[in-house]
Order: structure tokens, then sequence, then C-alpha cells
């Protein structure tokens, strides 16, 4: 598991990559209500947004953190935004991404870095 500055976390399995917020961030944003996920098939490059996500607090857009093809996204956080508050970490992901080049990941932190700085 791989995590970003802007409160991913990123789950390498093969040459996709599972990407959702960290349960810090579901905290910072609050109450989810509502959430809109790109198409299947979209071409990304890394810092696109991907994903908005509105709370009760704020809205905010999810970058992508690799470039790639969204092959799989998450259907039920649409239908029920507050699951991410419940399983942001586990469930609740957002996109799968077929990448380019897993190399990316390098640039990201492991979760002892990502814990110091939210800490």
């Amino acid at each position: 598991m791989k995590y970003t500055e802007d409160h991913e976390w990123l789950n390498l399995d093969g040459d996709v990559v599972t990407v959702g917020i960290t349960d810090h961030a579901q905290e910072q944003l609050g109450d989810i209500v509502f959430i809109e996920l790109p198409e299947v098939g979209t071409q990304i490059s890394k810092g696109d947004d991907i994903v908005v996500i509105e709370s009760v607090k704020a809205a905010s857009d999810i970058v992508a953190p690799l470039d790639g093809e969204i092959v799989e996204v998450n259907d039920a956080i649409v239908e029920n935004p507050a699951s991410v508050n419940e399983d942001a970490e586990g469930g609740a992901w957002f996109v799968r991404v077929k990448v380019d080049d897993t190399a990316q990941l390098d640039e990201y932190m492991d979760e002892t870095a990502y814990k110091d700085l939210i800490a």
C-alpha cells in the first residue's frame, strides 16, 4: 500500500492500482453526501481531476496519482456515498486504474511515512 500527500491510498495488484481515500481524509471531509466517478475506459494522466466528492463541509476532487486507464469504478459508493465514511480504506474504494508504468508508485509514501505526515 502506498499513500499520497493528498490522502489517497494506492494498492497495486499486477498492473492495476485500486485508488481510495484514507480514513484521515474522510474524517476531515465529514459526512460524504455525493460522489461522481469517471467512465470506465477513460484515459487519465497524473494530476487530472478524476473524482468529485461532496461532503457537508466541502467539495473536493481526487487527483489521478498515475497515468493509465480507468478499468473499474465502484458504483456502490455512488449509490451510498456515506459508505466511504464507514470503510474508506476497504470496500469504499473509488476507481481501479490499469497503470502505464508501475514505477510511478515509487514516489509515494509507505504507511509509516504517511502516519508521520498526518501526526
